[in-house]
């Protein structure tokens, strides 16, 4: 018997890449990797012919319609990625006996919350993007028992384009930034998901079900900017502004912040602190230029 496959979906994401940056130091898996071209998760045929062909120990599926704003008027194609795909996706895993660790994302939470959500609170979307992924989380668990989804939020990496990298280079270019200091929640550096992600398809034992990962602690978007201009030692301005200020196609939840505790303690994980996961990032991002 070879290495265990773990087949990843959305492998050009922020994650996927991450994914693929640990696959030396994982010489145990044999990793399969596919982008967005090389496999649409919606096409049901090519997917069937593909697992019935690799039969992977784990699939996880990286593959998401992540546009949040462009959802709101692109409702059916939001559907048919995170939902519809993901039911297909889920089906074809348990034919083939393939465990899918699938993510999903704070956004299927109303925002309304005061304490750290957990995974048993009441999801309530507030946008089309949440809606379609909560459908999604509903698929997989009806189509696969063994479906193992990670919830996760505000996350950011070295690679694509997300928050951290947009601001470093607001601060190169602009004297002054507005940042949204009401939305609180907790960052999650890429990085760290996918080392999480690589610890549970190596645990003695597999404990399917729904989980929440983000680093640890507790920040406005407004604290996570002022950080990274401190990191970076900028002298950009970085001014606190309300959600109101700054309106968006989607609403988004006031109230990001997940409860890991199940996940730490299920899979033994360390959870990294958000501030420390951010200077790596940074140092990964200078390293880059």
């Amino acid at each position: 018997m070879g290495p265990q496959k773990i087949l990843v979906t959305g492998a050009d994401g922020q994650l996927g890449r991450e994914l693929r940056s640990l696959e030396a130091s994982h010489p145990d898996f044999r990793f399969l990797f596919f982008s967005r071209k090389e496999l649409s998760i919606e096409r049901e045929k090519d997917l069937q012919s593909l697992f019935e062909r690799q039969k992977p120990s784990f699939c996880i599926n990286c593959a998401a319609y992540t546009a949040v704003d462009k959802a709101e008027t692109d409702r059916d194609q939001a559907f048919l990625v995170n939902a519809e795909a993901v039911r297909l996706l889920a089906g074809v895993c348990y034919s083939v006996s393939t465990r899918l660790i699938h993510i999903s994302t704070d956004y299927v939470f109303d925002g309304n919350s005061s304490k750290p959500l957990a995974e048993d609170d009441l999801p309530s979307p507030i946008n089309v993007y949440g809606q379609s992924k909560l459908q999604g989380e509903k698929f997989a668990l009806t189509e696969n028992p063994d479906v193992l989804i990670i919830r996760t939020a505000w996350v950011y990496s070295a690679f694509g384009n997300n928050f951290v990298k947009t601001m470093i280079r607001l601060m190169k270019e602009r004297g002054s930034v507005n940042v949204i200091n009401d939305q609180i929640g907790s960052p999650t550096y890429a990085a760290d998901l996918a080392a999480a992600i690589l610890k549970i398809c190596e645990a003695q034992k597999y404990v399917p079900g729904i989980f929440h990962y983000s680093n640890s602690g507790r920040i406005s978007w407004y604290d996570f900017a002022f950080a990274i201009k401190e990191l970076i030692g900028s002298n950009c301005k970085v001014n606190p502004i309300p959600s109101s200020a700054y309106p968006t196609a989607a609403r988004r939840p006031k109230f990001s912040l997940l409860n890991t505790t199940k996940i730490a303690s299920t899979y033994s994980l360390v959870i990294p602190e958000w501030r420390n996961s951010l200077e790596m990032c940074i140092e990964r991002i200078k390293s880059q230029v």
